[in-house]
């Protein structure tokens, strides 16, 4: 266990980092710490030792507010640490950050209490939105007593769930980028972006431009497809190892 630091009583949103990377763990612990109104509690490389650093937070009378927990880890899988948590009564509340794309994954994370799901890879601008978001959140129901309706409930739930379409690449729209991804994902093999464009009903150009923020964020490969003459034509499959 790397202990960024111990538990005790300082001001802000605690956040206990989990990822067995120890490259992607700096850089979470890195954006965390320079995020306003958050700090890093300490980072950790697998469940056991999330365990046992929650468990002497609690102890100490100064619970992790936030966990961002890979799903992914050595000695299990950060689901089932989701379910060990709040059978121990836990409320850290959890942001996955994994490659795990696959919809029935989300689906568990959802039903083990996972706020939020962040996609590998990503930048600080990302982590930025949703350590936001959480902050908004914990505001909006920060104060003791009743709502005082549905709306203000709609509202906080909300203020987790609506992503925000600026986190985007400026000139990109998240239904073409859908559309094209949908595409990508249903081919058989790779696609020029020709015939991605055709297949979305966007321009060569405009599916060149999705495609390759679709290879930026690691949910597309790009390679080049050899014919008997000319120059290799590009083509972009769906990667499908998370």
């Amino acid at each position: 266990m790397t202990a960024r630091a111990e538990p005790g009583a300082v001001a802000g949103i605690s956040v206990l980092v989990v990822e067995d990377d120890p490259v992607a763990a700096a850089a979470h612990t890195l954006y965390v710490e320079r995020e306003p109104g958050f700090r890093a509690a300490g980072t950790v490389h697998n469940c056991a030792d999330a365990l046992r650093f929650l468990d002497r937070a609690r102890a100490a009378g100064t619970p992790v507010d936030l966990t961002l927990l890979d799903l992914y880890l050595p000695d299990g899988h950060g689901l089932q640490l989701c379910r060990t948590l709040r059978a121990a009564g836990h409320s850290t509340d959890v942001i996955a950050v994994t490659s795990a794309r696959d919809l029935a994954m989300v689906r568990q994370a959802v039903s083990a209490g996972v706020v939020q799901y962040l996609l590998k890879p990503f930048g600080a601008a990302a982590l930025h939105d949703r350590l936001e978001r959480y902050a908004r959140y914990r505001d909006s129901l920060g104060r003791t007593g009743e709502a005082t309706g549905q709306d203000e409930v709609d509202q906080a739930f909300a203020l987790l769930r609506t992503p925000e379409r600026s986190t985007l690449p400026k000139g990109l729209s998240a239904p073409t980028l859908d559309t094209v991804a949908s595409v990508l994902r249903d081919a058989a093999t790779g696609l020029s972006a020709a015939a991605a464009g055709a297949a979305a009903g966007v321009s060569r150009i405009t599916a060149r431009r999705y495609l390759e923020h679709l290879v930026d964020t690691g949910r597309a490969v790009r390679e080049p497809q050899y014919g008997s003459v000319g120059r290799p034509e590009l083509c972009y499959r769906w990667r499908t190892k998370p």
